[in-house]
């Protein structure tokens, strides 16, 4: 098959986790024989036009100069530009901005659509946009011809507001397996000797409920904080916690490699995403070996069953870094039995194959 991958900043990765997702199915459906077309925004760090036997098209992309709103010029133009390409299935990575422009996929090309997450639902967003996001839901399956869940949660979402079928494939995650403790020096760290999270700065990851749990914790361990800081949020949170040395805002790190040795030493990894389905870091962090303490909600406890500690409170949080120790025994078990369930349920290439299964199947289907 000829497939296009649109609705991401593109790859290999700089951005989040569907760019993530889009690198891994490309070079996976490559090995498998396909060819594989990726949209890139035009000034993706990466400017050639082939990577790892993957094409690439690099489209304008102005939210540098105009944020939020230029997301919606990028998707237009990927879909003006996969009209021209002669692809048998396109795949729709999201829906939030490109869903509005769906009427101009092309009508004789299969579309399938990975839904997300609940949008509508983050926090951040003012109630017109999340009303905005709702209609944006709805063009997104409308737009659609096939439609694919990456959590059971979204999958019983969908068929009970739409009354539309979808294909339940989660993330992919791999199992790290070689870890490299010369990696912990960059950051002044002792194995086994800090706790952290990584997420997107913002209030459904229950960053601030964390950090209060530390501060209420008052322990001298390391906590260190990865993702974007340098945004309102961020500059909110670091000017709250600034009183407390052992909370550090180290930033994005986009390097597989010293972030899977940073989750494979940390004593905690605390998982505060509240929306969403099933999440990249999630799959991420229980491959690389982390004791895992999620936000208390049924995405999170779908995948972690009862492999995790949980928490809805700072007070919750504070008591976790007081009392757990990554080594004691039942902590060690829950931690093997994530890594099993990557290998078993989550590994890519389980999950690349069930994506070549899903594209194959509905390769044939041509009218919207």
């Amino acid at each position: 098959m000829k497939i296009a991958i649109i609705g991401t900043r593109g790859i290999p990765n700089h951005y989040g986790g569907f760019e993530q997702c889009a690198e891994y199915l490309a070079l996976g459906l490559v090995k498998k024989g396909h060819e594989v077309l990726v949209y890139n925004s035009h000034n993706h760090p990466y400017q050639q036009g082939k990577w790892n036997g993957v094409d690439l098209r690099h489209c304008y992309d102005p939210e540098y100069k105009l944020g939020t709103a230029g997301q919606f010029i990028y998707d237009l133009n990927c879909i003006l530009d996969v009209r021209k390409q002669d692809c048998e299935v396109i795949l729709q990575l999201g829906y939030t901005s490109g869903s509005v422009w769906g009427w101009l996929l092309p009508k004789k090309v299969v579309v399938t659509t990975n839904m997300d997450g609940l949008e509508w639902k983050r926090t951040k967003y003012s109630n017109k946009v999340r009303k905005f996001l709702q209609w944006a839901e709805k063009l997104g399956v409308k737009y659609s011809d096939h439609l694919i869940s990456d959590s059971i949660g979204i999958q019983d979402y969908l068929k009970e507001k739409y009354q539309a079928d979808s294909t339940f494939i989660a993330y992919g995650a791999t199992l790290f397996e070689q870890p490299t403790i010369g990696v912990l020096k960059s950051y002044d760290l002792v194995a086994y000797q800090y706790d952290m999270l990584i997420a997107r700065l913002e209030p459904e990851n229950s960053i601030e409920i964390i950090l209060d749990g530390v501060a209420k914790a008052n322990i001298k361990r390391p906590f260190l904080v990865v993702g974007k800081h340098e945004t309102t949020y961020g500059n909110y949170l670091k000017e709250k916690f600034e009183g407390h040395p052992q909370i550090k805002f180290i930033g994005g790190i986009y390097n597989i490699d010293i972030l899977n040795n940073l989750r494979y030493y940390a004593n905690i990894y605390f998982h505060g995403h509240t929306v969403g389905g099933t999440n990249p870091s999630l799959l991420e962090a229980m491959a690389s070996n982390s004791l895992m303490c999620a936000n208390d909600n049924p995405f999170n406890r779908y995948i972690l069953g009862e492999d995790a500690i949980y928490f809805r409170t700072a007070e919750e949080v504070a008591d976790h870094l007081k009392s757990v120790r990554y080594d004691q025994e039942k902590y060690q078990m829950m931690r093997k039995n994530n890594c099993d369930k990557i290998t078993e349920i989550y590994d890519w290439e389980l999950i690349v194959a069930q994506y070549e299964k899903h594209l194959l199947a509905v390769k044939g289907v041509l009218t919207r």
